[in-house]
C-alpha cells in the first residue's frame, strides 16, 4: 500500500479543511515548498497536490506555487484541482506531474477523461469524492444523484491509473477512515482504489491492509501529530 501525505493549497497556504469547508480552513504552513521537502526527507515515495481554490473556480490558482514543487522535489506526485480540461491537463505533466488527477469532468465531460487516459496512460487518476454515498463535483459544491460505485464503472475500460475515493462527510474530521466503503469499491473494481478522507492513526492504516485498497491518502492526521509519517512508512514496508 502506498501513502500519500496531502498537501492542499488555499491561497497559497497548505492548510485542510473540514469536510471540504473552504470558509473551515487551518493553515498549517505558509510554506508549501517546505511541507512538501519535510515529507519527502520522511521517506515518502509520492505527494498529493490539490488547488483547492482551482476546484472551486474550474481553473487552476496556485499553479507556481505548485510548478515550484513539481520542480524542487525529487519523488513523484499526483496533482488535482480545476483540471477541466486538455490544455491544463497536458501543463501539469509538462511541468511535472507524474499523473493528474480528473474529478468534475469524470462526471461532467467523461470524453475528455478517455481521451486523457488513451493519451497518457498510466498518468490519469480518477477523482471520485463522494456525501452520502452519491458523487461530489464543483469543489465538492454540488452534489449528484450518481453512486461512487456507478461513476467508477462507467471507465472501467478507459485505461486510468487510479481512483481516488475521498469520502467527504469524515474528510478533515480524524474519525477513521470509511473502510467498509473503500475495501467494497476496490473489491469492485479491477483499477486501483487510494482511501481518502478522515485517517486518523495507524490503526486506520491496519483496517486498509485487509482490504485490496492499493493506497492511502493521508492529510491532517500528519498536521496535527495523531500520525507520525516515518512510522507510518515504516509499517506500511513491514507489513507488504
Amino acid at each position: 500500500m502506498i501513502l500519500y501525505p496531502a498537501i492542499d493549497l488555499k491561497d497559497g497556504s497548505c492548510v485542510r479543511l473540514r469536510r471540504g469547508a473552504m470558509k473551515d480552513a487551518t493553515v498549517y504552513n505558509r510554506d508549501p515548498l517546505d511541507q512538501a521537502r519535510k515529507f519527502e526527507s520522511a521517506g515518502a515515495s509520492w505527494l498529493h497536490l490539490v488547488d483547492l481554490d482551482g476546484a472551486f473556480t474550474g481553473k487552476p490558482v496556485n499553479r507556481q506555487t505548485m510548478a515550484t514543487i513539481l520542480s524542487t522535489v525529487k519523488i513523484s506526485c499526483q496533482v488535482g484541482g480545476g483540471i477541466r480540461d486538455l490544455a491544463a491537463i497536458e501543463f501539469w505533466l509538462a511541468a511535472g506531474a507524474a499523473r493528474i488527477i480528473l474529478g468534475t469532468v469524470a462526471l461532467k465531460d467523461p470524453a475528455l477523461v478517455r481521451e486523457a487516459c488513451k493519451k497518457y496512460p498510466g498518468r490519469v487518476a480518477l477523482g471520485i469524492d463522494a456525501r452520502g454515498g452519491k458523487v461530489a463535483v464543483e469543489g465538492w459544491a454540488e452534489t449528484s444523484e450518481v453512486t461512487a460505485l456507478d461513476l467508477a464503472q462507467r471507465f472501467s475500460d478507459a485505461g486510468a491509473a487510479a481512483i481516488i475515493f475521498t469520502d467527504i462527510d469524515r474528510d478533515g474530521l480524524l474519525k477513521g477512515v470509511n473502510v467498509a466503503a473503500t475495501g467494497h469499491l476496490a473489491a469492485a473494481l479491477a483499477i486501483p482504489v487510494i482511501a481518502s478522507g478522515g485517517v486518523a492513526g495507524l490503526d486506520d492504516l491496519v483496517a486498509l491492509r485487509k482490504t485490496k485498497v492499493a493506497g492511502c491518502i493521508i492529510g491532517r492526521a500528519l498536521y496535527d501529530g495523531g500520525l507520525d509519517l516515518a512510522k507510518a512508512l515504516a509499517f506500511v514496508k513491514q507489513a507488504a
